[in-house]
């Protein structure tokens, strides 16, 4: 059955990814170091009898608390694909002067995610100053996904949670 082409241009909406990315380094590290801390506590600690509370209670509480507020500090971050002419232009406005790369590593993933970055909407003088706070991880959760709406293949990515969840409650996986 032939299909119309202008039938299928109506239906397409240019792909998107959201990723949440914690703004909120503080907070990161804190709870690095309190688990560091809950490890050397627990792994020292030896009761000197039955009543004896667990010395890594109050620190398990407070990396609970903090791990909270990193959760409630991580901001959405929509991208969305720009098109073949616009990707293959900035694309060629940053060039890497080493043959093997295709690209500037240090100007085209900022550039990437100011023409990505939906919502919010940021320039790239806006994204270096967000790269000036967050770290490489971040960043990188930032350009993987602005990356991936222009060169991910796959559409419909499988979730094998998802489908399990479903098989356990007799859904179709």
């Amino acid at each position: 059955m032939a299909r119309n082409i202008a039938d299928i241009l109506k239906q397409a909406k240019p792909r998107e990814r959201t990723v949440m990315v914690c703004i909120r380094g503080d907070l990161a590290g804190e709870a690095e170091r309190l688990s560091d801390e809950l490890a050397k506590v627990s792994e020292d600690w030896e009761p000197a009898d039955l009543t004896e509370e667990h010395p890594g209670r109050k620190i398990a509480a407070r990396l609970k608390q903090v791990r909270d507020q990193a959760r409630e500090a991580e901001v959405p971050f929509t991208l969305r694909y720009i098109g073949d002419r616009a990707y293959s232009d900035l694309l060629a406005a940053h060039p890497s002067d080493k043959d093997e790369e295709l690209f500037n590593s240090d100007t085209f993933p900022r550039a990437l995610i100011a023409a990505s970055s939906v919502d919010p909407v940021m320039s790239e003088d806006q994204v270096t100053e967000l790269f000036e706070v967050i770290n490489e991880g971040e960043i990188k959760k930032l350009f993987d996904a602005a990356w991936d709406v222009h060169n991910s293949a796959d559409t419909v990515p499988f979730s094998l949670a998802a489908s399990a969840l479903l098989a356990g409650l007799g859904g179709v996986s």
